[in-house]
């Protein structure tokens, strides 16, 4: 009896991609049916581990960041599917991150918004209440929104953003996308880049983040040129030189405050794959580089994508992204509490010594912001987390062809 012929390589990469992208495509269909109930992403809370009743949504003071995300994710979804349904979550998700911007009527992004008449409004208010509630009428409705706008909020928008304009040829999307960002960056000009909430009060100020400051511009200047070519090549002229200075006092602590290098290299995204080659691209890459000298060997798949997506293709980088896929399809979704601590050997206070396996990390709204060292955290198993911490580093590794 003669050998079976080798598999050919399509036929090879077809029975790994396949397994993966069925689970992408249930998530984007859950994410849609449970994590969407006012357009921007929040996360289910329910009635017990095994139920499927939902009874209040959490995590709302996120939902600015990861509705770019979201947006970034099916974004590349749509480059390289086509899929109908990525393009009209991505068109949600544009018109949704607007309605954050409209709803504080000065232009400033709201971390999210809630109807006031919404029966889950009420869980909503009281867990974000430290962040400050507003109101505003909006199309005869009332509406509530958090403020105490943070940076990161900011970062995720802009993120979403630039990865949409770029991956999705739609010149209605890209129209309202340039619209959009021109808003957002109208009013940080105008408040010399601090985050002025309608009392008069600064919840953040982005004037000591040089790198990020020159991210959203870089964006700016990517979706509306004649607005903001000229001004992000002024603010570029001084501000490229000390780019790398945030990011090195950073990467002094690899562990506390982790979710900092989900900002770092969201932002260094943008900032560099829209440079042209030349002396400022050389600064954004020494910086990115002190970055990803600490996280590189993390067992982090977004960061390795990002890293992919900047550098090009590396044999055993892009094998561990597999795997960490993989291994993310091994995690529960909902909160259980994880406790390490008698497991795994400790080197300070809840954290490991080597970065922990990818199905025992704590449970997340998005792993790949969470250090690998966390020995201790979750809850009582009944927040469900939307997965955009799958979606958006597989169908990058679509996009950038690792798979």
């Amino acid at each position: 009896m003669g050998k079976r012929p080798p598999r050919s390589r399509a036929a090879q990469l077809q029975r790994l991609v396949a397994p993966f992208e069925r689970a992408a495509q249930t998530i984007s269909a859950e994410i849609r049916e449970r994590h969407l109930p006012f357009g921007t992403i929040f996360d289910p809370v329910f009635a017990a581990p095994q139920s499927d009743e939902i009874v209040a949504y959490s995590r709302a003071g996120d939902s600015a960041i990861w509705t770019g995300h979201y947006l970034a994710a099916e974004s590349f979804r749509f480059a390289v599917s086509g899929a109908p349904d990525a393009l009209g979550n991505a068109v949600l998700a544009v018109e949704s991150l607007q309605a954050l911007v409209d709803v504080s009527g000065t232009n400033l992004l709201a971390r999210a918004r809630i109807p006031a008449d919404s029966p889950f409004a009420a869980a909503v208010l009281r867990e974000e209440a430290p962040n400050g509630i507003h109101s505003s009428q909006i199309g005869g409705r009332l509406f509530h929104w958090i403020g105490n706008t943070s940076r990161d909020q900011y970062l995720g928008v802009f993120f979403g953003l630039s990865v949409a304009y770029e991956w999705i040829h739609n010149a209605a999307l890209r129209g309202r996308i340039a619209a959009l960002a021109t808003r957002m960056l109208d009013f940080l000009i105008a408040n010399n880049w601090n985050v002025v909430m309608p009392n008069g009060s600064i919840s953040t100020s982005f004037l000591p983040r040089d790198d990020q400051l020159l991210s959203m511009l870089q964006t700016g200047r990517q979706v509306h040129p004649q607005r903001f070519d000229s001004l992000y090549r002024n603010e570029r002229l001084f501000r490229s030189l000390r780019v790398i200075v945030p990011i090195a006092f950073d990467v002094l602590d690899d562990h506390d405050s982790y979710f900092k290098f989900n900002l770092d290299a969201i932002a260094l995204y943008n900032l560099i794959r829209l440079e042209a080659p030349g002396t400022h691209r050389i600064r954004y890459l020494d910086a990115y580089d002190v970055l990803r000298r600490t996280i590189d060997d993390h067992g982090n798949a977004h960061f390795n994508m990002i890293d992919r997506a900047l550098k090009g293709p590396d044999s055993r980088r892009d094998a561990a992204t597999v795997e960490l896929l993989r291994a993310w399809l091994r995690r529960p979704r909902r909160d259980f509490f994880v406790d390490l601590r008698d497991a795994v050997s400790a080197c300070g206070d809840n954290r490991a010594c080597q970065p922990i396996p990818v199905e025992q990390r704590v449970r997340s709204d998005f792993l790949w912001q969470r250090s690998p060292f966390q020995l201790s955290g979750g809850g009582d198993g009944l927040i469900e987390s939307p997965g955009i911490d799958f979606l958006l580093p597989f169908w990058m590794a679509r996009a950038y062809r690792l798979l």
